[in-house]
Formats: structure tokens, C-alpha cells, sequence
């Protein structure tokens, strides 16, 4: 995939996860990318450690969507108020645009947050930022 301009807000897609458009911050000063998630239940499946959660997808919104993934790892994430917390990271699909990679994502509770979902510096390698711009990939939750 070439590099593609996003603005410091977009939509993105979670195909794997069956989450077809999420408001995303394309936050340059986050390291690590996050997702918000609550009722996050680890268990085991064929000797692999998984993970269940249930997500908002959309601000201002009641509809929950039910999720699955393996995990990855555990890593203690510093937030912007410097509060640590260990946190399940799992590795899925982005869609953005035209574009299509993979991702790790750590998952934590961002109901009290502005956007459901935080893209950080590990997974902007093919995207360059227009901080101004918002929205430069078109699209929103009422398109699929």
C-alpha cells in the first residue's frame, strides 16, 4: 500500500471484528493505538489466550457489538493523565480509505472519551497526518 494523507480524524473499518465504521484520532502523540472496550473477559481456546469484549461503536449511542480475538500480549500502557494500566493487545484489520494493514490494538475502557478508538505512531507507518484536515477518506457510520 502507498502512503496515503488522513486528517487528524477519520473512519475507519475493524473488519475482523465486524465494526464497519468507527470515529477514530489519528493521535501522533500516542504511541500505542486503543480501542474502547468494556466487559473485557479473557478465556482460553485451543490453548491460546482470547479475549471477549463488548464495544460501543459509534459516540452517543447504545448499540453494543460483541467481540472476540485472540491475544496477542499484555502491556502496561501509560494514558495522557500518566495512569498505568496492564491491557490486552490483540491484532486485527484496519480499513482506512483504500488502504487495508494490520494493526495491534490495546483494549481499555474510553466511554468517558471523546473517540472510541485512538490509531497511535505503531500504526501510522503508511500514513502521513494533515493536522488541520478532518476526514480527508470520506465516509461515516451511515455507509458501509
Amino acid at each position: 500500500m502507498k502512503t496515503m494523507t488522513v486528517g487528524w480524524r477519520e473512519w475507519a473499518c475493524l473488519p475482523e471484528l465486524e465494526i464497519r465504521a468507527i470515529k477514530v484520532k489519528v493521535d501522533t502523540g500516542a504511541r500505542t493505538s486503543a480501542l474502547h472496550a468494556f466487559r473485557v473477559e479473557p478465556f482460553e481456546r485451543d490453548g491460546r489466550d482470547w479475549v471477549r469484549f463488548q464495544i460501543h461503536p459509534y459516540q452517543d449511542s447504545d448499540e453494543i457489538r460483541e467481540c472476540e480475538a485472540p491475544v496477542l500480549e499484555y502491556r502496561v500502557v501509560s494514558d495522557s493523565g500518566g495512569h498505568r494500566e496492564r491491557r490486552p493487545v490483540i491484532r486485527t484489520p484496519i480499513v482506512m480509505g483504500e488502504g487495508r494493514w494490520q494493526i495491534e490494538i490495546t483494549l481499555t475502557d474510553r466511554d468517558t472519551m471523546k473517540f472510541r478508538m485512538l490509531l497511535g505512531r505503531t500504526a501510522m507507518d503508511r500514513i502521513v497526518v494533515h493536522p488541520k484536515a478532518s476526514f480527508l477518506l470520506g465516509g461515516d457510520e451511515r455507509q458501509p
